[in-house]
């Protein structure tokens, strides 16, 4: 049986992580409000972000600079998309 959580993003009853995805009260506040399915997208957006703008993820500055879009992405605010991208035609 898996764990529920009522996800921030999505404002309903969604499955959770079966685990804190990083350590910390923010990975703690993650397991407990943001659904799987939430925190997946976020991994995509993140994984788009990181290419499209060339990020260095050695440099605080980028991971903080992640960590203020993953808030806004997860409380439904305006977050940078990467503008080059183009969903493939299904």
């Amino acid at each position: 049986m898996s764990r529920t959580v009522v996800c921030r993003k999505y404002q309903k009853e969604m499955e959770g992580l079966t685990m804190p995805p990083m350590p910390g009260p923010k990975g703690q506040d993650i397991f407990e409000n943001v659904s799987k399915v939430a925190w997946e997208e976020w991994q995509n957006q993140q994984t788009m972000l990181i290419n499209e703008k060339h990020l260095n993820l050695m440099d605080l500055n980028t991971r903080k600079y992640l960590q203020a879009q993953m808030d806004r992405f997860f409380n439904n605010e305006p977050f940078d998309k990467a503008e080059g991208f183009v969903p493939p035609e299904k």
